[in-house]
């Protein structure tokens, strides 16, 4: 076995900066790669553990028309903040997208292309719940360019299902997969285990019948207990921590065995299948945010700023009318930046090139020297050449160790 050597962390800082000292200012020499989020706000029931930006119909109609119009004039108002930017993936999440009928994702999407440069190759991916599932729409989405989809399955226990609140049986989960299978290559589904009085035998089951109809990737969450949700309000019985753990351990070995990898903290995915809008999340690249309640990241040679939309589908509709979309807008100091990047690149399973946090923050690799030397000490990360990665306790713990890359 060839012996791997630690390299140290150390660097030189810049010129009059002490060793882990912050510059006034984060200096980017390019911008990160660029990524499309559309929030659609409706769905036809809201879950009892959902703490997402949805709203139930409630007998009433979409006003489908007034928000896709309301969208472009949305995207049309930010592009002097990402002019000239190629966007190399769109992801439209909900609430649940799949309500949306296809000639107007294709109006939205042929408009997406006219406004903005688009990577041919983009990844375009739609959430979908199997209750919304019809063939005929599918067949129409993969035609308007979706070309990725995210069934949000959950469980096929009916019981569970009723439980967690869903539309969907257990039967209609797989006719919704079979259908999905029919129409797009890349077809992921999300799983949840730890449910309500869940057995491990009961979460391994939902786990092999999704493995059994071959798709290349799945999401797994622990369910948690959001706070303002139903669920935090009334919990219903839960498996104690020690039980939600085996589930946890179980389902990684049975993924791993099968030819997944663990490439996120709930993602698995076969080589080459990863979901690379959410890898640009995950490696702080940037993302532009239109809809209700949206988020956003944008860079540029000023610094790094985060948007959120004003977030009830009414408000965003009145906002259109006025041209004024945007609820919230703020800078990223540069004392927040170490952590932000941090939040979101420990959790790839594999870790990030050293290279990429002074890329993609604009701060020295030297501002963050001190807090990884504290983490390996402690076991929680491991470093291998120009990786940095978060050990196997390091991602147990994962809140223990981002702690230690907070700032004043």
């Amino acid at each position: 076995m060839t012996e791997r050597r630690i390299i140290p962390l150390a660097v030189a800082p810049a010129a009059g900066q002490a060793p882990g000292e912050l510059p006034e200012r984060a200096q980017l020499t390019s911008p990160p790669p660029l990524a499309l989020y559309v929030h659609y706000p409706w769905c036809v029931k809201k879950c009892p553990y959902c703490d997402f930006n949805s709203h139930a119909q409630r007998g009433g109609e979409i006003p489908e028309a007034a928000y896709i119009d309301a969208l472009l004039a949305d995207l049309e108002s930010a592009l002097p903040q990402v002019w000239g930017r190629r966007v190399h993936s769109i992801f439209f999440g909900g609430g649940t997208p799949s309500l949306m009928s296809a000639q107007g994702l294709d109006r939205l999407l042929t408009g997406i292309r006219t406004l903005l440069p688009l990577d041919p190759l983009a990844e375009v991916t739609l959430e979908a719940n199997p209750g919304t599932v019809e063939a005929g729409r599918f067949r129409d989405y993969r035609a308007a360019g979706v070309n990725r989809l995210s069934l949000g399955i959950q469980s096929f226990d009916d019981r569970q299902l009723a439980q967690l609140g869903r539309i969907h049986g257990g039967d209609e989960a797989r006719r919704a997969i079979d259908t999905a299978l029919a129409h797009f290559e890349r077809v992921n589904l999300d799983l949840m285990y730890a449910l309500p009085r869940q057995t491990l035998a009961e979460a391994l089951a939902d786990l092999d019948t999704a493995l059994g109809f071959g798709v290349t990737h799945l999401s797994c969450y622990h369910l948690t207990l959001e706070p303002n949700t139903p669920f935090a309000h009334n919990p219903p019985p839960l498996p104690d921590d020690d039980l939600s753990a085996d589930m946890q351990e179980a389902i990684e070995a049975r993924l791993a065995g099968a030819g997944f990898r663990h490439y996120e903290t709930s993602a698995f995915a076969k080589p080459g299948q990863e979901c690379r809008h959410n890898l640009n999340y995950w490696t702080f690249g940037d993302y532009l945010g239109i809809g209700a309640g949206a988020h956003g990241k944008l860079s540029s040679h000023e610094g790094i700023v985060r948007e959120m939309r004003h977030k009830h589908p009414t408000r965003y509709l009145d906002g259109a009318q006025r041209r004024e979309f945007v609820q919230e807008r703020r800078e990223v100091g540069v004392a927040e930046l170490p952590f932000e990047f941090m939040m979101n690149a420990l959790r790839l399973t594999g870790g990030f090139p050293r290279r990429l946090f002074a890329e993609r923050t604009g701060l020295p690799f030297a501002a963050i020297e001190a807090e990884l030397i504290e983490a390996r000490r402690r076991g929680l990360v491991e470093t291998d050449g120009e990786e940095i990665r978060p050990t196997e306790q390091g991602r147990r713990f994962l809140n223990d160790l981002l702690t230690l890359f907070l700032r004043d």
